[in-house]
């Protein structure tokens, strides 16, 4: 499902050049559940943006699914990754002025795979699914942090991505709401078959995992 080859992130700066990943090779097969672990600043947000074809690589190659994501343009890879690539953030980053529903159905609606009144209602389905039943209605900032959680991974999910990408999605949640995520997201990895890459520092969840990836200086410590 995920193959990286020798992929590699540098930055120039008035210091010189920093390079946050290293000649990074990497493979997740799918249906797997892989931890990416290390401290602050190791280079694992970095990696998980390339992955996500959201920052692009200073050299190497990222796959998902098969798919060369660097080699297409930028509008094919924008549809590639609405596609087939779920992405939960450390913060929820939900749209303000937007209903929960309609936070949730917006990567479908632009994709526009699905009639209107289908996306709507898978929507709705992963919203009563994640708890959230009765807030189809209600605005972010109605809802607490964990909630707003919750719909960041209906909203990664509506598109039933063959990849989901989870960046510290716990990091700033009680113990109780951070058990209650990871539920979740280990029921979509589970029952689902969804390849999950989860990015966090904390060890007790990264041992959930069936493949630990430990990044440390931007490369992989063996």
């Amino acid at each position: 499902m995920l193959v990286c080859r020798q992929a590699s992130k540098s930055y120039a700066t008035e210091r010189g050049v920093v390079s946050a990943v290293t000649a990074i090779d990497l493979d997740v097969p799918a249906g797997r559940f892989a931890a990416i672990i290390g401290r602050s600043g190791s280079g694992k947000s970095t990696l998980m943006a390339m992955i996500g074809g959201l920052s692009r690589p200073s050299g190497g190659t990222v796959e998902v699914d098969g798919t060369d994501v660097w080699r297409l343009s930028e509008n094919a890879r924008a549809a590639f990754r609405n596609e087939k690539i779920g992405y939960v953030f450390q913060f929820a980053s939900l749209l303000p002025t937007l209903r929960l529903i309609d936070n949730v159905a917006l990567p479908a609606m632009l994709g526009r795979r699905r009639p209107v009144p289908e996306i709507h209602t898978r929507a709705a389905g992963l919203l009563e699914r994640l708890g959230l039943g009765a807030y189809f209605d209600a605005y972010p900032s109605e809802i607490s942090a964990g909630e707003q959680r919750r719909v960041a991974i209906a909203r990664a999910l509506i598109n039933d991505p063959a990849l989901l990408l989870a960046d510290e999605p716990t990091s700033d949640l009680d113990e109780q709401t951070e058990i209650e995520i990871m539920d979740e997201l280990l029921a979509v990895n589970r029952e689902v078959g969804t390849t999950l890459v989860l990015v966090t520092h904390n060890l007790a969840l990264a041992d959930q995992a069936e493949q630990i990836v430990h990044i440390a200086n931007g490369a992989i410590v063996a």
